[in-house]
């Protein structure tokens, strides 16, 4: 079930472009009104839920952090369980990680390996997809783990930086395109 376009439109309007941030020749979209307006906020769960089930999701991971203010919710409403893909040195016991390249330098995410997503189906959830360099690591470390990449599901797509085609393989959506 896709989202109306009453939804598109409304989610479109709550979030803002910020110029130069955070640094020149950026176009930040910023969900920060989005995540004020209850009402839409409540329909983008909904609809990232319903893109999640589609998916046949097990499981539901998140990318910090704003990956958790939605995965959380969709886990929820889904009653699966949710995992944290977290910066290094974030989680407290035993984790697997993966090291990925940024535009200037690296970045690596960890995953817990209790409890196990070991033979799961993961939809990974984000609030963005730019590039997919961070979507692209999260599924590595899923599978990393024997968990299978389901899906991923953003409330934003950048289609223009062409992050979707580093995600082969595995379920794509998002709510709104810019």
């Amino acid at each position: 079930m896709a989202a109306s376009s009453t939804h598109e439109r409304r989610w479109r309007n709550l979030i803002r472009a910020v110029p130069d941030f955070p640094e020149a020749g950026i176009l930040y979209r910023d969900i920060t009104p989005l995540l004020h307006d209850s009402d839409a906020l409540r329909a983008a769960n909904d609809a990232l839920a319903v893109e999640a089930e589609e998916m046949s999701a097990t499981v539901i991971a998140g990318i910090e952090s704003r990956g958790f203010l939605f995965g959380v919710a969709v886990a929820e409403r889904l009653g699966l369980p949710f995992v944290p893909l977290r910066k290094a040195g974030r989680l407290p016991a035993e984790t697997e990680a993966v090291t990925y390249d940024l535009e200037y330098g690296t970045d690596t995410l960890e995953l817990h390996r209790d409890p196990s997503v070991d033979g799961h189906r993961v939809v990974v959830v984000d609030d963005l997809l730019a590039t997919g360099g961070t979507a692209e690591a999260a599924g590595r470390l899923v599978r990393a783990v024997g968990g299978q990449a389901a899906g991923y599901a953003f409330l934003v797509e950048l289609p223009d930086l062409g992050g979707r085609d580093r995600l082969t393989g595995s379920a794509v959506s998002a709510l709104v395109q810019f």
